[in-house]
């Protein structure tokens, strides 16, 4: 794999953890402001809300520009985010921060996407984006746990502190590493937008929505669901989501070996294990042992979906990749957002804190519907024109051999 999936994979830990390790400072943030827990909680809402609409906003914006130098631009803007946020004076400052930082997610993934796997050869697209995806999810493992222990003990302005630092250091190594990339020729925003159209990129996207969403849809409410189901302390929490960034880091390298091998099988297999999974925790959430067990497998599940998934828009939108790319990562964070608030709905309906896994279990079964729909009509588009190539006429005088 080339070096400068290194980069884009430190660029990808720097996002990652400044997308998660706020859930673990609310306390401290909304105390040192004087606001409510709901209040600060808008840090989350507001960041998620800034990959939706900032992913295909800064893509068509970078139309013009070369993918090197507008990776480059992506990763100031974090720097500048992250800045902003650490030394906010007030609420709406620290909010506009995480805005700001939130603008480079979705298009920093969608763009270091195709320049992964132009990088590399056909057969190895998928596992390069699961290298650079690889940041993200030790981001999830290593960069949330210790930014929230550094928040905690030095305070949450140090995180963001370091964090910007984190982005400075991806910058570096996307201007030292990842090799000048002109747009390709002809590339216009029209035609990037023609990709909407093609109804596989849209199935593939639904399957990233509802895919990745059954797994917030459980994730999200953890932290009740083992303390007051499973019965673990407060503090287990902690090591109950490194446990789940353990298995997002193994997925995720899975998803992209196999990927390569045999795309839409692997997506079959995975999705169809994830509802499987999601619907058994509503009764291993019971049980401390296999409650851990089961955490563990729905991060690896989860994310072996995503390099396939990520790999089936590039497929399916090859004329013009880099916005369907781009809007796909949004589409993770819808995901993330429809999926915790359904999960949220059901335990308001009185039917209990492991509710929200039945949520995601038909999340995950409907999008595993949506892939055999995919393949299906694939299948069919393909047939007449295997038929009519194998019905071409002969010359006349010439035999056919076969």
């Amino acid at each position: 794999m080339p070096l400068a999936l290194l980069a884009l994979a430190i660029g990808a830990f720097g996002i990652g953890t400044t997308e998660f390790v706020i859930v673990g400072l609310l306390p401290e943030v909304a105390q040192d402001y004087g606001v409510s827990i709901p209040t600060a909680g808008h840090l989350v809402t507001g960041y998620a809300l800034g990959v939706m609409f900032g992913a295909p906003l800064m893509t068509v914006l970078g139309t013009k520009i070369p993918r090197k130098r507008m990776l480059m631009a992506l990763m100031g803007l974090f720097i500048v985010g992250n800045l902003l946020s650490a030394v906010a004076p007030a609420f709406a400052v620290m909010l506009t921060g995480r805005v700001v930082a939130s603008l480079a997610h979705g298009a920093f993934f969608g763009i270091g996407s195709v320049v992964a796997a132009d990088l590399v050869a056909p057969h190895k697209k998928a596992g390069a984006i699961a290298m650079m995806f690889t940041g993200l999810t030790v981001a999830n493992v290593v960069g949330v746990p210790l930014g929230t222990f550094v928040g905690q003990s030095a305070g949450w302005r140090v995180t963001f502190a370091a964090v910007a630092a984190l982005g400075v250091l991806g910058l570096a190594g996307v201007a030292a590493l990842v090799p000048d990339m002109p747009l390709a020729e002809g590339t216009r925003l029209r035609s990037e937008l023609a990709a909407f159209r093609n109804v596989q990129v849209l199935l593939a996207m639904a399957m990233t929505v509802l895919g990745f969403g059954g797994v917030f849809a459980a994730i999200t409410y953890i932290a009740p669901m083992m303390t007051r189901v499973a019965g673990f302390a407060d503090g287990s929490v902690t090591w109950l989501l490194v446990l789940f960034g353990l298995g997002m880091v193994g997925g995720n390298l899975l998803g992209g070996r196999f990927a390569d091998r045999a795309l839409m099988p692997m997506l079959y297999l995975s999705l169809g294990a994830l509802a499987v999974v999601l619907a058994l925790f509503t009764v291993t959430a019971h049980h401390k042992g296999a409650a851990a067990v089961t955490i563990f497998l729905i991060g690896a599940l989860g994310f072996a979906t995503v390099p396939p998934l990520q790999k089936r828009v590039l497929d399916q939108a090859h004329g013009a990749p880099t916005l369907a790319s781009a809007v796909n990562i949004g589409a993770f964070n819808l995901g993330n957002a429809l999926a915790a608030w359904l999960g949220g709905a059901v335990i308001a309906a009185g039917l209990g804190y492991t509710a929200p896994n039945w949520v995601g279990a038909v999340l995950a079964a409907t999008a595993l519907g949506l892939a055999v729909l995919s393949a299906a009509l694939e299948r069919r588009d393909a047939a007449p024109a295997t038929v009519a190539a194998g019905s071409l006429p002969t010359e006349p005088g010439v035999t056919a051999h076969h």
